[in-house]
Parts: structure tokens; C-alpha cells; sequence
């Protein structure tokens, strides 16, 4: 998967975009939020997309670097019309996937 930003000389670590997403779904399921097998707009994610890039210290993901990640991951990821929503996108989180994500934001939590 491609990295999420440039690293320079004094930057070993290279974030990853799947790692931000899956923390930040994993982040989205702490909160007591449903996510396996229902379809959710891109927007109700949004918030957790974005404090997953600031613990990451990485720029925002755009709402098509978003959806291709997840494609990547094997979410389903369904483009509606712009003038329907904001954010086009219609995503579904499997079950393999949010399980995944959940263990993800865990391990972080327990290096952190």
C-alpha cells in the first residue's frame, strides 16, 4: 500500500494509509459506534479520519485517498452524485475488516 507522506532524513517511521484507516475505524468502533455490515455515509467517518491523521501527525486524507484506501482493504465503497452528499461516498465495513480495525486501534492503545 502507498505510503502517507514523504519521509526526509530524520523520519524512519512511514505512516502507512491503511494503518490510519484501520485506526481510525478501530477509533470509530471505541466510541460505541456500529460498523460491521451497515452501510454508514463517508461523512459520519469523517471525524475519526481526521483524529487518526493527528495521532499520526499526518496530513488529512482526502475523501478519494479514503475511499480507494478502504476499496483496498476490501470495504465495499459505492460513489453517489455530488449534490447527494458532501463527502460522494457510501461505505460497508465487513466483518473480517472491523475486526481487524479493532485490534489495530487496540495494539496502538497499548503502545501508546
Amino acid at each position: 500500500m502507498e505510503n502517507y507522506r514523504q519521509p526526509n532524513l530524520f523520519d524512519e517511521d512511514i505512516i502507512e494509509t491503511a494503518e490510519v484507516l484501520l485506526y481510525a475505524l478501530g477509533e470509530f468502533q471505541s466510541r460505541g459506534k456500529l460498523l460491521a455490515d451497515r452501510e454508514l455515509a463517508l461523512d459520519r467517518l469523517r471525524g475519526a479520519f481526521k483524529r487518526a491523521a493527528e495521532k499520526f501527525g499526518t496530513e488529512e486524507l482526502s475523501d478519494e485517498e479514503i475511499a480507494q484506501g478502504l476499496e483496498k482493504l476490501n470495504a465495499k465503497v459505492v460513489k453517489v452524485p455530488n449534490f447527494v452528499a458532501k463527502h460522494p461516498f457510501r461505505v460497508t465495513i465487513n466483518d473480517e475488516l472491523a475486526e481487524k480495525s479493532k485490534l489495530t486501534y487496540q495494539a496502538h492503545l497499548k503502545n501508546d
